[in-house]
């Protein structure tokens, strides 16, 4: 089977032979591992949409003056802070906020956006594993 021919040559070179139990046994141990890996339907998709909302320099920017702040902020606000046209903001909180890392409420004619926790969570860990090398 082609699919197995390299973990059978991982596997004798690991241990200096290889059969078919031992291919059997290792593909028992890794469906194990991506079971245990899994998480409800749905999250890897919400999780890969949080990601990637922080992937653009202007929403992670965002993202962090939102989270410094005191309170929520209105685009007018964000604007001169980023450096990019009240559009791109816009666009930018709308991503954040699609993606659960932001909240908006209106008041009149103005929007304000704040950061959730699931945000705050986010940058914490990209705060506490900077710098750290494995």
């Amino acid at each position: 089977m082609a699919t197995t021919e390299r973990l059978e040559r991982l596997i004798a070179d690991e241990v200096g032979e290889c059969c078919a139990a031992d291919v059997d046994d290792r593909l028992a141990d890794l469906r194990a591992l991506a079971a245990g890996a899994s998480v409800e339907e749905g999250a890897g998709a919400a999780d890969a949409d949080a990601l990637s909302a922080l992937g653009s320099d202007t929403r992670y920017r965002l993202a962090r003056l939102l989270a410094a702040a005191d309170g929520d902020l209105c685009v007018c606000e964000l604007e001169p802070l980023v450096d990019v046209s009240e559009s791109a903001v816009s666009h930018g909180l709308s991503t954040l906020t699609d993606a659960g890392l932001a909240t908006r409420r209106k008041e009149g004619k103005w929007r304000y956006y704040d950061t959730t926790d699931r945000a705050e969570a986010l940058l914490d860990a990209l705060d506490a594993t900077r710098g750290v090398a494995e």
